[in-house]
């Protein structure tokens, strides 16, 4: 069952009872989340992953894969991720392609569910805060099948110098269908364009640096009639500043979507839009982040944490899949290259990137 579908890879959780360790579950309790969010609400469902413990200095992405104890379909309006400290980023993907259950976490290739070409394997929430929920607009959610496998994906990473427990709880908060009109999905976007590489933008030891570029949507995905609703930046450490806008082409005029004052790296804030936002045909989005190489080595783009990213998540429906976008000015000439998976034909490029 543990195949690794693309071998490249991008890196990159409370309320009505008991939880589940292996299949599934809900129940009663009282959820936790923090202040500013909306109360957790409707039929729960939870997952546990973990713990694993993990020496000091180690870094690795653990998956498991278990069943919802759902025995109809349901519409799920709210997710709620809780991680420990040790705990870099988590993915919760609806899995519809494996069908046997993991219950101990295993090692596994990152981010190999939203390249997926078949789509079979759609990240729902991808979470890099210690206690972090989400809510879908009105008439907005994902449909689970009966029993819904769930891929649960964590890149944890120990900087201090004790063993310390890396740990994941997932919450599935599901509403009445008859409350829902419309598919949830998400849109992974960014650049690989950091380090020596032709036409990147280099980071070394002791400088700061920019990565600013255009992704213009490719025709096989129009988000001119679609809503996005919520987005999220991505660095890692040496990330000081994430900003992400919308524009009818490069030329703009810009409309800012994304500008956290300050960016946090480690605890990135997701802007909600309401109401949601559309990107016009021909147009796309126009991001920049900003690092200070505080290392004593030149840094590249890569998975680990002490490499660098530069990217952003939307979520948005009505959904037309999950896709992980690419912009790189490594190909393509002056305007580069844009393509989104699956869906492109160029989609091995971004297997050759890792």
């Amino acid at each position: 069952m543990r195949r690794p579908v693309l071998v490249g890879s991008l890196c990159l959780l409370f309320a009505c009872g008991g939880n589940d360790t292996g299949g599934g579950g809900g129940g009663g309790g009282d959820a936790q989340v923090t202040a500013d969010a909306p109360p957790l609400s409707g039929q729960q469902y939870s997952l546990d992953w973990g713990p694993v413990t993990v020496a000091p200095g180690q870094e690795g992405t653990k998956c498991i894969w278990l069943r919802l104890s759902n025995d109809a379909p349901i519409k799920v309006h709210q997710l709620h991720n809780v991680l420990s400290s040790s705990s870099h980023h988590l993915i919760v993907y609806k899995d519809d392609m494996d069908t046997v259950e993991q219950t101990t976490p295993i090692d596994c290739q990152p981010f190999t569910g939203a390249l997926n070409t078949t789509g079979a394997i759609a990240p729902m929430m991808i979470t890099q805060k210690m206690d972090d929920a989400l809510t879908l607009p009105d008439k907005v959610a994902y449909t689970l099948a009966p029993h819904q496998m769930i891929k649960i994906e964590m890149h944890y990473i120990n900087s201090g110098d004790q063993p310390s427990d890396a740990t994941a709880k997932v919450e599935f908060y599901a509403v009445d269908p008859s409350t829902i009109m419309h598919e949830a999905s998400i849109l992974f976007a960014g650049s690989p364009d950091i380090g020596t590489c032709t036409n990147c933008t280099p980071l070394p030891a002791g400088a700061t640096a920019t990565v600013h570029q255009f992704f213009t949507l490719p025709s096989s995905l129009d988000l001119s009639a679609s809503h996005v609703f919520a987005i999220t930046g991505h660095t890692h450490h040496l990330g000081t500043d994430m900003q992400v806008r919308v524009a009818p082409s490069k030329t703009g005029p810009m409309t800012s979507v994304y500008k956290p004052t300050p960016f946090s790296w480690s605890e990135p804030e997701t802007t909600n839009h309401t109401p949601p936002f559309s990107v016009p045909v021909g147009g796309g989005f126009d991001f920049e982040c900003k690092y200070t190489n505080t290392t004593n080595a030149a840094v590249k783009f890569g998975e680990s944490a002490t490499d660098e990213m530069c990217f952003f998540w939307a979520y948005y429906y009505p959904s037309q899949g999950s896709k992980v976008c690419f912009h790189t000015q490594q190909y393509g000439g002056v305007n580069g290259l844009n393509l989104c998976c699956p869906g492109d034909s160029l989609c091995s490029l971004i297997q050759n990137q890792f």
